[in-house]
Protein backbone atom coordinates (compact mmCIF):
# COMPACT_ATOMS: atom_id res chain seq x y z
CA UNK A 1 0.00 0.00 0.00
CA UNK A 2 0.87 3.69 -0.85
CA UNK A 3 1.27 5.80 2.39
CA UNK A 4 0.41 9.55 1.71
CA UNK A 5 -0.76 12.19 3.58
CA UNK A 6 -4.31 11.83 3.59
CA UNK A 7 -3.87 7.68 3.74
CA UNK A 8 -1.74 8.29 7.48
CA UNK A 9 -4.33 10.71 8.54
CA UNK A 10 -7.44 8.55 8.31
CA UNK A 11 -5.88 5.64 9.78
CA UNK A 12 -4.90 8.05 12.63
CA UNK A 13 -8.32 9.47 12.94
CA UNK A 14 -10.10 5.37 12.97
CA UNK A 15 -7.31 4.58 15.78
CA UNK A 16 -8.35 7.61 18.10
CA UNK A 17 -11.98 6.55 17.77
CA UNK A 18 -11.15 3.07 18.72
CA UNK A 19 -9.25 4.38 21.97
CA UNK A 20 -12.16 6.81 22.40
CA UNK A 21 -14.36 3.83 22.51
CA UNK A 22 -12.33 1.42 24.60
CA UNK A 23 -11.81 4.58 27.10
CA UNK A 24 -15.52 5.30 27.27
CA UNK A 25 -16.53 1.32 28.07
CA UNK A 26 -13.84 1.03 30.55
CA UNK A 27 -15.06 4.85 32.00
CA UNK A 28 -18.58 2.89 32.12
CA UNK A 29 -18.18 0.02 33.75
CA UNK A 30 -16.10 1.20 36.64
CA UNK A 31 -18.44 4.04 37.28
CA UNK A 32 -15.36 6.90 36.98
CA UNK A 33 -17.74 9.01 34.64
CA UNK A 34 -21.41 7.90 36.50
CA UNK A 35 -23.26 10.37 38.85
CA UNK A 36 -24.43 8.02 40.58
CA UNK A 37 -21.58 5.24 40.53
CA UNK A 38 -20.14 8.25 42.27
CA UNK A 39 -23.13 8.66 45.04
CA UNK A 40 -22.43 4.79 45.42
CA UNK A 41 -19.42 4.69 46.15
CA UNK A 42 -19.66 7.26 49.00
CA UNK A 43 -22.80 5.47 50.27
CA UNK A 44 -20.49 2.42 50.55
CA UNK A 45 -17.51 4.25 52.10
CA UNK A 46 -20.03 5.20 54.89
CA UNK A 47 -21.96 2.14 55.23
CA UNK A 48 -18.09 0.59 55.99
CA UNK A 49 -17.47 2.85 58.69
CA UNK A 50 -21.01 2.51 60.25
CA UNK A 51 -20.43 -1.45 60.15
CA UNK A 52 -16.93 -0.86 61.97
CA UNK A 53 -18.49 1.58 64.50
CA UNK A 54 -21.19 -1.02 65.45
CA UNK A 55 -18.84 -3.82 65.17
CA UNK A 56 -16.32 -1.89 67.46
CA UNK A 57 -19.38 -1.48 70.17
CA UNK A 58 -20.45 -4.27 72.48
CA UNK A 59 -24.22 -5.90 72.82
CA UNK A 60 -24.86 -4.28 75.75
CA UNK A 61 -23.46 -1.16 74.62
CA UNK A 62 -25.99 -1.07 71.64
CA UNK A 63 -29.03 -2.23 73.45
CA UNK A 64 -27.95 0.48 76.49
CA UNK A 65 -28.04 3.22 73.97
CA UNK A 66 -30.14 6.25 75.15
CA UNK A 67 -33.71 6.07 72.84
CA UNK A 68 -34.78 9.61 71.57
CA UNK A 69 -32.83 11.32 74.99
CA UNK A 70 -34.54 9.44 77.16
CA UNK A 71 -32.61 7.62 80.09
CA UNK A 72 -33.65 4.10 80.66
CA UNK A 73 -34.74 2.84 84.50
CA UNK A 74 -33.62 -0.46 83.66
CA UNK A 75 -30.24 -1.78 82.19
CA UNK A 76 -26.66 -2.71 83.11
CA UNK A 77 -24.70 0.70 84.41
CA UNK A 78 -21.35 1.60 84.19
CA UNK A 79 -21.72 3.86 87.78
CA UNK A 80 -19.73 2.48 90.66
CA UNK A 81 -20.09 2.49 94.15
CA UNK A 82 -17.83 5.05 94.83
CA UNK A 83 -19.24 7.21 92.60
CA UNK A 84 -22.26 7.18 94.94
CA UNK A 85 -20.22 7.97 97.63
CA UNK A 86 -18.27 10.67 96.04
CA UNK A 87 -21.38 12.27 94.92
CA UNK A 88 -23.12 12.36 98.21
CA UNK A 89 -19.88 13.56 99.74
CA UNK A 90 -19.99 16.78 96.81
CA UNK A 91 -23.48 17.65 98.88
CA UNK A 92 -21.34 18.51 102.05
CA UNK A 93 -24.86 17.04 104.15
CA UNK A 94 -23.90 14.86 106.78
CA UNK A 95 -24.31 10.81 106.82
CA UNK A 96 -27.01 10.24 109.65
CA UNK A 97 -25.02 7.29 111.14
CA UNK A 98 -26.76 7.15 114.66
CA UNK A 99 -30.19 6.85 112.45
CA UNK A 100 -29.30 4.68 110.03
CA UNK A 101 -27.07 2.48 112.15
CA UNK A 102 -30.20 1.22 113.97
CA UNK A 103 -31.41 -0.14 110.61
CA UNK A 104 -28.35 -1.32 109.30
CA UNK A 105 -26.33 1.09 107.43
CA UNK A 106 -23.64 2.83 109.68
CA UNK A 107 -21.72 4.47 106.82
CA UNK A 108 -22.27 6.12 103.48
CA UNK A 109 -19.96 3.20 102.22
CA UNK A 110 -22.47 0.45 103.13
CA UNK A 111 -25.51 2.54 102.62
CA UNK A 112 -24.08 2.97 98.83
CA UNK A 113 -23.33 -0.36 98.41
CA UNK A 114 -26.81 -1.60 99.55
CA UNK A 115 -28.40 0.41 96.86
CA UNK A 116 -25.78 -0.90 94.05
CA UNK A 117 -26.55 -4.63 95.33
CA UNK A 118 -30.57 -3.89 95.25
CA UNK A 119 -30.40 -2.46 92.19
CA UNK A 120 -28.21 -4.77 89.85
CA UNK A 121 -30.57 -7.69 91.78
CA UNK A 122 -33.55 -6.47 90.11
CA UNK A 123 -31.58 -4.89 86.66
CA UNK A 124 -32.43 -0.91 87.88
CA UNK A 125 -30.16 1.36 87.24
CA UNK A 126 -28.17 1.75 91.11
CA UNK A 127 -27.79 5.83 89.84
CA UNK A 128 -31.24 6.08 88.96
CA UNK A 129 -32.58 4.87 92.83
CA UNK A 130 -29.90 6.23 94.00
CA UNK A 131 -30.40 9.76 92.97
CA UNK A 132 -34.04 9.96 93.28
CA UNK A 133 -33.09 9.19 97.09
CA UNK A 134 -30.94 11.77 97.15
CA UNK A 135 -34.06 14.34 95.57
CA UNK A 136 -36.63 12.87 97.76
CA UNK A 137 -34.54 13.13 101.24
CA UNK A 138 -32.28 16.36 100.79
CA UNK A 139 -29.17 13.95 101.02
CA UNK A 140 -30.85 11.98 103.52
CA UNK A 141 -31.65 14.90 105.54
CA UNK A 142 -35.59 14.56 105.45
CA UNK A 143 -37.95 17.06 106.75
CA UNK A 144 -40.85 15.99 104.83
CA UNK A 145 -44.33 14.00 105.60
CA UNK A 146 -41.71 10.82 106.33
CA UNK A 147 -39.14 10.01 108.60
CA UNK A 148 -35.62 9.05 108.67
CA UNK A 149 -36.77 6.08 111.54
CA UNK A 150 -39.32 4.64 108.48
CA UNK A 151 -36.12 3.80 106.35
CA UNK A 152 -38.86 4.64 103.54
CA UNK A 153 -35.85 6.80 100.98
CA UNK A 154 -38.37 8.06 98.22
CA UNK A 155 -41.63 8.83 99.60
CA UNK A 156 -43.89 5.40 99.28
CA UNK A 157 -47.13 6.15 100.48
CA UNK A 158 -47.04 9.57 101.14
CA UNK A 159 -49.66 11.79 99.59
CA UNK A 160 -49.09 14.67 101.23
CA UNK A 161 -51.13 16.84 104.16
CA UNK A 162 -48.91 15.18 106.61
CA UNK A 163 -49.19 11.32 105.25
CA UNK A 164 -46.15 9.46 106.51
CA UNK A 165 -46.41 6.64 104.16
CA UNK A 166 -45.13 3.32 104.50
CA UNK A 167 -42.38 2.35 107.10
CA UNK A 168 -40.18 -0.34 106.80
CA UNK A 169 -37.94 -2.64 108.99
CA UNK A 170 -34.27 -1.80 108.12
CA UNK A 171 -32.89 0.17 105.81
CA UNK A 172 -32.05 -2.95 103.01
CA UNK A 173 -35.97 -3.64 103.00
CA UNK A 174 -36.97 -0.18 102.27
CA UNK A 175 -34.34 0.22 99.72
CA UNK A 176 -35.58 -2.97 98.41
CA UNK A 177 -39.04 -1.42 98.01
CA UNK A 178 -38.18 1.56 96.36
CA UNK A 179 -36.52 -0.19 93.49
CA UNK A 180 -38.78 -3.13 93.02
CA UNK A 181 -41.45 0.12 92.58
CA UNK A 182 -39.63 1.61 90.09
CA UNK A 183 -39.07 -1.66 88.62
CA UNK A 184 -43.22 -1.65 88.37
CA UNK A 185 -43.13 1.72 86.55
CA UNK A 186 -40.15 0.45 83.91
CA UNK A 187 -41.07 -3.06 83.15
CA UNK A 188 -44.13 -5.87 83.06
CA UNK A 189 -41.07 -8.05 83.79
CA UNK A 190 -41.58 -9.89 87.33
CA UNK A 191 -40.06 -9.48 90.02
CA UNK A 192 -36.63 -11.38 90.85
CA UNK A 193 -36.95 -11.71 94.37
CA UNK A 194 -39.81 -11.50 96.96
CA UNK A 195 -42.02 -8.30 96.74
CA UNK A 196 -41.65 -6.26 99.89
CA UNK A 197 -43.28 -3.00 98.05
CA UNK A 198 -46.83 -3.00 99.21
CA UNK A 199 -48.16 -0.78 96.66
CA UNK A 200 -46.36 -2.67 94.22
CA UNK A 201 -49.41 -4.24 92.60
CA UNK A 202 -51.32 -0.63 91.93
CA UNK A 203 -48.96 0.77 89.66
CA UNK A 204 -49.21 0.30 85.78
CA UNK A 205 -46.75 -2.16 84.54
CA UNK A 206 -43.97 -0.58 82.10
CA UNK A 207 -45.89 2.98 82.07
CA UNK A 208 -42.46 4.80 82.51
CA UNK A 209 -39.89 2.93 81.31
CA UNK A 210 -37.52 6.19 81.18
CA UNK A 211 -36.88 8.64 84.68
CA UNK A 212 -38.02 11.69 82.76
CA UNK A 213 -41.47 9.77 82.55
CA UNK A 214 -41.94 8.85 86.48
CA UNK A 215 -43.23 12.60 86.42
CA UNK A 216 -46.95 12.79 85.91
CA UNK A 217 -46.97 15.78 84.01
CA UNK A 218 -43.95 14.66 81.75
CA UNK A 219 -45.13 10.94 81.18
CA UNK A 220 -47.70 10.52 78.31
CA UNK A 221 -49.75 8.76 79.74
CA UNK A 222 -50.19 11.22 82.96
CA UNK A 223 -48.82 8.33 85.34
CA UNK A 224 -45.50 8.15 87.37
CA UNK A 225 -44.34 8.51 90.72
CA UNK A 226 -44.14 12.16 91.52
CA UNK A 227 -46.55 14.84 90.55
CA UNK A 228 -43.97 17.67 90.92
CA UNK A 229 -43.09 19.82 87.69
CA UNK A 230 -39.83 18.07 85.94
CA UNK A 231 -39.32 15.46 88.53
CA UNK A 232 -37.85 13.12 86.40
CA UNK A 233 -35.83 15.35 84.73
CA UNK A 234 -34.26 16.76 87.86
CA UNK A 235 -33.49 13.11 88.52
CA UNK A 236 -31.65 13.06 85.61
CA UNK A 237 -29.79 16.34 86.05
CA UNK A 238 -28.39 14.44 89.28
CA UNK A 239 -27.46 11.25 87.77
CA UNK A 240 -25.42 13.38 85.26
CA UNK A 241 -23.64 15.54 88.20
CA UNK A 242 -22.74 12.07 89.56
CA UNK A 243 -21.30 10.04 86.48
Amino acid sequence: MKWNDNTFKRYMEAGLAVLLVLTLGLAGMTGVLSPRGEKAGQENVSASSVSSDVSDASDDDIQEAVADGQYPIMGNSSVTVQQMIDYFQSSGKEYPSDELAAGGADSIETFCQMYYDEATAEGVRPEVAFAQTMKETGFLQYGGDASIEQFNFAGLGTTGNGVPGNSYPDVQTGIRAQIQHLKAYATADPLNGECVDERYEYVKKGSAPYVQWLGQQENPEGLGWATGDNYGYDIVEMIADMM
